[in-house]
Order: structure tokens, then sequence, then C-alpha cells
């Protein structure tokens, strides 16, 4: 399975993120090119933050099993996937510079070169290894880069 630690697989997500422009459009989803990359550049920066997170209630019940489920082959993420709330579009602004945040990511991208963060708590998945974080964080990429069909 493919994973954001392995520097093959980084450049090939850096390869399609410089694939996005102002014109990309969406092949679903509400998102607009920029909410897109402010978006997953929030997620990766939630991902590689000290800051700690609780696991919310329904994922203590379920969360074990629904990552399980989304780790279980490289299988893309479904279209249209719940998000964490903290990292929803409705709370980004509409529109923005397209070029800064898609160099934004492409350095976040970089930095799973050296990530370092045991103590991460995935609000809904929980305690994650950094092996189930490399793959999550390659399919949360895939997902948002096929969204915008790159």
């Amino acid at each position: 399975m493919k994973t954001v630690f392995d520097k093959i697989t980084r450049d090939e997500l850096i390869t399609r993120i410089n694939k996005l422009n102002e014109n990309s459009t969406a092949q679903w989803g509400k998102m607009n090119i920029y909410q897109m990359l402010k978006h997953c550049t929030l997620w990766e920066e939630w991902v590689s933050s000290k800051k700690r997170y609780k696991q919310v209630f329904m994922g203590r019940l379920f969360g074990k099993m629904a990552l399980k489920n989304v780790l279980k082959n490289e299988k893309p993420l479904g279209r249209n996937s719940p998000t964490i709330p903290d990292l929803r579009i409705d709370r980004i602004g509409e529109n923005g510079d397209v070029v800064s945040e898609k160099a934004k990511w492409i350095a976040l991208m970089k930095e799973y070169a050296h990530f370092s963060n045991p103590d991460f708590v995935h609000t809904f998945f929980g305690k994650m290894t950094n092996e189930q974080i490399g793959y999550l964080a390659y399919k949360h990429a895939d997902h948002h880069l096929r969204q915008f069909n790159c």
C-alpha cells in the first residue's frame, strides 16, 4: 500500500499537486480549487501538529473498526467522505491564492521525510501508528487529487 513516508510516493503526489491550477474544477463535492487546497494544508498541519485532540464518542465506539476498513486495501476513499468538523470548508473563505496554497501543501508533503508525531490521535479513528498515518495521509491526498482530476 502507498504511504507518504515513501519518497517515490511523495514525489508522485507532488507532481500531481503541481498539475493543479486556478482553472481546476471538482469532479464531485462542493469545494472549489482553493478550498480543496486549503483543506488539504489544514489536514497536513493537523496530522503533524503536536496538539492533542480528543477522540469523539462515536470514534471510540467504531473508530478502530472504521480505520481497519479504510486501510484494508488500496481502494481510494469514497466520494463525499465525511470530514473532521475543524477542517470543513464552510469555515474557510471562498477564494484565496491558489499558487501559495499549492506551494504550502507541497512543503508540508516534503516534511513527511522527517515525520514524528507519536502521540497523534485522530478525532474519529483514535491513536494511530506511523504506518497507519502514512497510509491514511496518502489516501487523503489521493482522494482530493482525484476529486480535481489529477
